[in-house]
């Protein structure tokens, strides 16, 4: 039998309002499961790297001689996967062609509809994905995988039922395919943390989160599980010595939630003596760090911090389900900051039932903390989530005119507060006016940003937040 070829690609352009490009983690994560699992040969492509087109991508997998076709993304790709899937299947009629990835996760059937795809993976891709791959090889019989959205031979979308088994020991897991890309490449190109030109490398070192956030499509399930402090010593020591990254970018859900686990990581750190720095663009849950958790990440090499507020308003979060504790919030920043840690923060404009003076208590909080960075985000309610059910619920036609397969989170313009268009939108540029024209933090930015030279770089995309809506101008605030 000859050796099965496998062509995986990440789907999404880099633009100048999202221009973030990290490597492709879940489906390098993929490429090593399945090159345990089969004798294959495997590509991997990442679109945002050199921004090709899907005319380009389609030729390479077509060149691949490809047997087994797989395309992931966020929903501000999804828009190419039509076309992507139609070329393909023209050049590679015989190819199993899959899609997977966060918009597949948020959309399911809705994903596959006008794409030429065989079938769509749902969460965790790994099993799933094996178990496709065994069938199609087998005769083409998807029927008895749990949760697999797919094709029948008469064209319908079928969904299966029952959920595919969540991976329970990560150790278990082989490291990331980093050989497949060109590594060096990215540290060029802006990561998830806007520190530009770093030897790094994105570690997932945990999946799953408890917290009932609405607005979560729950790829990863409620259920935490976690590397061990020795896997992730080993993977870092690895990617240490054969790529030579003094940085590691943290790019779990929710990093921090086992105390034990973070303490024993950084004293094996420590033991070892790996010297590395560490940030966390992704965000911490603020509100259980404690001074022992802090000083032991800041002791390893933690320089950067992302802590995420969302809503200011203890009433929102309650009823967001995120329920976080804002004094806690606020001192987990302090106690970081304190220990020389550059510290972003997150918030969310828009719930449903957010009144005008809670749009004001977030603002107000986000003011008052220590953060040196904010970004304020527009509340966007994306399918198979409790937030998209209650707008629907409420105000289905709030969403009437949004396109999921092409949104652009840095210019969607969606209000589901109960405050008007004009003075949300104006809360939004009050927002980043009022907190990064105050002469102290604008002197702190200066004095504890690393590459303080880097920072013009980030002047137009603050600018293209103060000045969000202003042809839909509002009079307040």
């Amino acid at each position: 039998m000859t050796r099965l070829r496998v062509f995986l690609a990440n789907v999404g352009r880099r633009t100048f309002t999202y221009y973030i490009t990290t490597p492709p983690m879940g489906i390098l994560c993929l490429a090593a499961y399945l090159r345990s699992k089969f004798d294959l040969d495997i590509r991997v492509v990442n679109q945002r790297v050199d921004n090709l087109t899907t005319e380009q991508i389609a030729r390479q997998a077509i060149a691949f001689h490809a047997d087994v076709v797989g395309f992931g993304c966020m929903s501000t790709g999804a828009h190419a996967l039509r076309e992507l899937t139609r070329k393909v299947r023209q050049g590679l009629p015989k190819a199993l062609i899959l899609i997977g990835g966060p918009h597949t996760s948020a959309s399911q059937e809705a994903a596959m509809e006008g794409t030429c795809a065989d079938a769509a993976v749902v969460g965790e891709g790994e099993w799933t994905t094996e178990q496709v791959i065994r069938a199609w090889l087998d005769g083409g019989d998807f029927g008895a995988i749990p949760g697999l959205i797919w094709r029948n031979r008469d064209g319908q979308i079928v969904t299966n039922p029952g959920q595919p088994p969540l991976v329970e020991d990560l150790d278990l897991l082989p490291p990331p395919a980093y050989d497949l890309i060109d590594l060096r490449r990215y540290w060029s190109l802006q990561s998830m943390t806007p520190l530009p030109k770093r030897r790094y490398v994105c570690l997932v070192s945990s999946r799953g989160c408890p917290y009932q956030c609405m607005w979560c499509h729950n790829i990863f399930g409620k259920r935490f599980r976690a590397y061990s402090p020795e896997r992730m010593i080993e993977e870092i020591d690895r990617t240490i010595r054969i790529w030579g990254v003094n940085e590691v970018e943290f790019l779990d859900d929710i990093f921090n939630l086992d105390k034990e686990r973070v303490i024993a990581f950084c004293e094996l750190a420590q033991r070892r003596n790996l010297r590395f720095k560490m940030t966390f663009p992704n965000a911490v849950r603020t509100d259980i760090l404690d001074q022992e958790v802090v000083d032991a990440l800041a002791d390893t090499g933690m320089t950067f911090c992302s802590f995420a507020l969302e809503a200011g308003s203890p009433r929102v979060q309650q009823y967001t389900g995120k329920r976080l504790n804002i004094p806690r919030f606020l001192k987990g920043i302090e106690m970081t900051v304190a220990r020389g840690v550059f510290a972003n923060g997150f918030a969310m404009l828009g719930f449903p039932t957010e009144t005008e003076a809670e749009l004001r208590q977030t603002v107000d909080v986000m003011c008052e903390s220590k953060l040196h960075t904010a970004s304020f985000f527009t509340v966007m309610p994306f399918p198979n989530t409790r937030l998209y059910d209650e707008v629907m619920r409420t105000h289905p036609e709030r969403l009437a005119g949004v396109r999921y397969e092409d949104v652009n989170f840095a210019t969607v313009r969606v209000n589901c507060s109960e405050v008007p268009d004009d003075v949300f939108f104006a809360y939004q540029r009050l927002a980043n006016r009022q907190f990064y024209l105050n002469p102290i933090r604008i002197l702190r930015i200066l004095r504890d940003y690393p590459r303080p030279q880097w920072l013009p770089f980030y002047l137009p995309i603050f600018f293209s937040r103060i000045t969000k809506g202003l042809l839909r101008r509002g009079q307040r605030p």
